[in-house]
């Protein structure tokens, strides 16, 4: 059922505001004063433990493991949250237009003050005013009315806030549709992402496959002498990396040279494609050089597959791990076997210092990624496996942004559809 076959009211009226338009003859248009008020409500002498967070839209309960980092001496100054309060995220407007500002508490606890609470009125529905204010805020509306240099809203903000408001009866029948049909697209939109999880996890399997035991699942095999290795192709040799990459530290003497950030599935790119802080030549100067074929390692990301392969010369942090690859050896295809869950656990087992598992202070030292083995197909079985990979990924990269275009579509009916429910655009009850 698309949005123009559901009925409508028999009459409009201008709401007077541009974002609401018209609204059916019976609703009223209040001022926020009206239909809310702001909790205040603090939580002096630890009335309450239960720390909330917004995230993504939604107020949740915090990990009580996840307590740390900027924790506040007491929660004293946390302000408390009832069910059915509106919570709102309304500091720096100015440099945050992406993230969901809205949430309605279904849970008791305490939240940053840093926070709105609002809190409606016994006339009006939590819920409906919940769906009202998280149109608005896909709408951003919200980046019209904050104030000062970090553009903030405050409370003043929501009570002149124009509002479309039914009576109580056609609230509860909006709020009542909206969680129905909310709700199979919602699960709908779970599908597709399970979905395209199962495709990316076939994705790295057949990777796997492929970089470990080669293309013919007919060949010849022989055991590899390494236990975490097994079986392996027949005509296949086993090396340790040191024979296959030379490190290199040659650095640059003006920092003029293009910098190179590297990044998880993009790999190497230009610094200035991914930041908008530029930094000065001088700040550069003794960072490592890299040149075109070269490969390049985090190593402190490397158990997570953070490498990659230079396609133009340019500067990369002098952290950095910098190699020239054997003419054995493709580039391309170690680059594909590092990321595997394999190599993954076998460069963590390697790395050294602080921290456990893959944060931490841990890194992979030259000498210890040298010393891991290898299974080493020929130079020429390694292209073809290059070649099938790429063409797998691409396949698999078309069917995923299928689906992602099919969640965009159901995520855009959503937000229509209760936009028009909440402005009387559609006759619900």
């Amino acid at each position: 059922m698309t949005l123009a076959t559901w009925p409508t009211y028999d009459s409009y009226k201008d709401s007077g505001v541009e974002w609401i338009g018209d609204v059916p003859d019976q609703w009223l248009v209040e001022p926020g004063r009206q239909c809310l008020y702001e909790n205040r409500d603090r939580n002096t002498g630890m009335k309450e433990s239960t720390v909330l967070s917004l995230s993504y839209g939604r107020v949740i309960v915090k990990d009580e493991d996840k307590l740390t980092g900027l924790v506040p001496e007491s929660f004293e100054t946390y302000q408390v949250v009832q069910p059915g309060d509106i919570i709102i995220r309304g500091t720096d407007l100015q440099n945050d237009t992406t993230s969901l500002r809205t949430g309605l508490a279904k849970d008791k606890g305490i939240i940053t003050s840093a926070y709105i609470n609002l809190r409606p009125k016994a006339e009006i529905d939590p819920v409906f005013l919940h769906y009202l204010l998280h149109s608005y805020d896909v709408k951003k509306v919200f980046y019209a009315l904050g104030s000062g240099l970090r553009q903030n809203l405050s409370y003043d903000d929501f009570k002149y806030l124009r509002l479309p408001i039914p009576s109580p009866p056609e609230q509860r029948a909006i709020v009542a549709f909206l969680d129905e049909k909310c709700a199979k697209v919602n699960e709908a939109v779970r599908i597709e992402e399970e979905q395209i999880a199962l495709l990316r996890e076939r994705r790295q399997i057949l990777i796997h496959q492929a970089v470990t035991r080669g293309l013919n699942p007919n060949a010849p095999m022989k055991d590899s002498g390494i236990e975490w290795i097994g079986q392996i192709p027949a005509n296949w040799g086993v090396v340790p990396l040191k024979r296959l990459f030379r490190e290199r530290n040659d650095r640059s003497t003006t920092g003029a040279e293009t910098l190179l950030s590297l990044r998880m599935n993009e790999g190497l790119v230009p610094h200035n494609d991914v930041s908008d802080k530029p930094i000065g030549a001088d700040a550069l100067k003794d960072y490592k050089k890299v040149f075109a074929g070269q490969l390049v390692m985090n190593r402190m990301r490397a158990s997570i597959g953070i490498f990659g392969i230079v396609t133009s010369s340019g500067i990369v942090s002098p952290d950095y791990a910098i190699f020239d690859i054997a003419p054995r050896a493709s580039g391309d295809f170690f680059l594909q076997l590092f990321k595997t869950g394999v190599m993954g656990e076998q460069f963590r087992n390697a790395s050294r210092g602080l921290g456990t598992g893959s944060s931490g202070f841990m890194r992979l030292y030259t000498d210890d990624f040298g010393a891991i083995s290898v299974a080493l197909p020929p130079l020429t079985e390694q292209g073809a496996i290059v070649l099938h990979i790429n063409n797998l990924s691409e396949q698999i990269g078309d069917a995923v942004r299928l689906k992602e275009g099919q969640i965009a579509v159901l995520k855009e009916f959503k937000s229509s559809l209760i936009n028009e429910a909440v402005t009387g655009k559609i006759k619900v009850i």
